[in-house]
């Protein structure tokens, strides 16, 4: 039932015409789905979720409301990270044309329907 539901998830946020690759993973960097056009995401997951839980650490100490989403823009890939619930985290590779900051709030919606349901 797990498997499905990721699987699910990460079909619609793969919909999105300027998701290049994208992943779901536990908060400790555990990959739980993906769709991946290259290999870039698999060693990236541990890395940006280590980075959106330090933020957010961060984030609590200086009384931060919340913390939607993170943009990584390295000069040819940019990355974005979005906190999903309390145990999960979406990663999304973003096309290179794209701007991030264009597809959050798609990105941000399926990671609440995935907070709520998982």
């Amino acid at each position: 039932m797990l498997k499905e539901k990721v699987s699910e998830f990460i079909d619609i946020i793969r919909a999105t015409e300027e998701v290049a690759a994208c992943a779901l993973v536990s908060r400790d960097g555990t990959g739980t789905g993906k769709y991946v056009d290259r290999d870039l995401i698999e060693r990236l997951r541990a890395l940006l979720a280590t980075i959106l839980l330090s933020v957010e650490s961060i984030g609590g100490l200086i009384r931060m409301k919340s913390l939607e989403s993170i943009a990584i823009r390295a000069q040819d890939t940019p990355f974005m990270v979005v906190g999903a619930g309390e145990n999960f985290l979406t990663e999304a590779i973003i096309n290179i044309r794209t701007d991030p900051v264009s597809i959050q709030d798609q990105v941000l919606a399926v990671a609440n329907k995935i907070g709520e349901s998982m």
